[in-house]
């Protein structure tokens, strides 16, 4: 009695040219974060706040503030945010204010972000906050921590 034999060279060699393709398909970099470790804080006191320092603070209720002002933007609705930033790095780049760079780096116009939210804020709520940040040309993005629970 003949046995049949199914004969899988043909169906290896689909699954290598998919594999080539999905291969060539894909990214080679996906957006990413670039996360830098900030250093140990010095403690010093009677320090005053840099007043270029720009803070988006998410509140309890979903409202946004930029440096301790309310605004009309929501984690759902941030153009009010966007537009103000982008009204702020305009000025900025009109009056040529350059950021503190270390030695042998570029000089760049001052664009740093910090976002400062809750913990009871969800991270959804926060990355959207972040893209409405990046939409309005801050570079770097800082996000700020406070009262970590040990």
């Amino acid at each position: 009695m003949i046995r049949p034999d199914i004969n899988v060279t043909p169906l290896i060699d689909v699954l290598l040219v998919l594999l080539i393709i999905f291969m060539i398909i894909t990214p080679e970099k996906s957006a990413s974060m670039n996360a830098r470790v900030p250093s140990e804080p010095k403690n010093i006191k009677n320090v005053l706040p840099d007043p270029l320092t720009l803070i988006v603070s998410i509140n309890d209720d979903s409202s946004i503030t930029l440096n301790s002002t309310p605004l009309e933007a929501s984690v759902s609705s941030p153009d009010a945010l966007i537009s103000k930033l982008s009204e702020v790095f305009t000025e900025r780049t009109r009056k040529i204010v350059y950021a503190n760079t270390n030695e042998g780096e570029p000089r760049r116009i001052e664009k740093t972000v910090f976002i400062k939210a809750p913990s009871s804020i969800d991270y959804g709520s926060v990355a959207k906050v972040i893209d409405a940040v990046r939409m309005a040309g801050a570079e770097p993005i800082s996000l700020q921590i406070d009262n970590i629970p040990n």
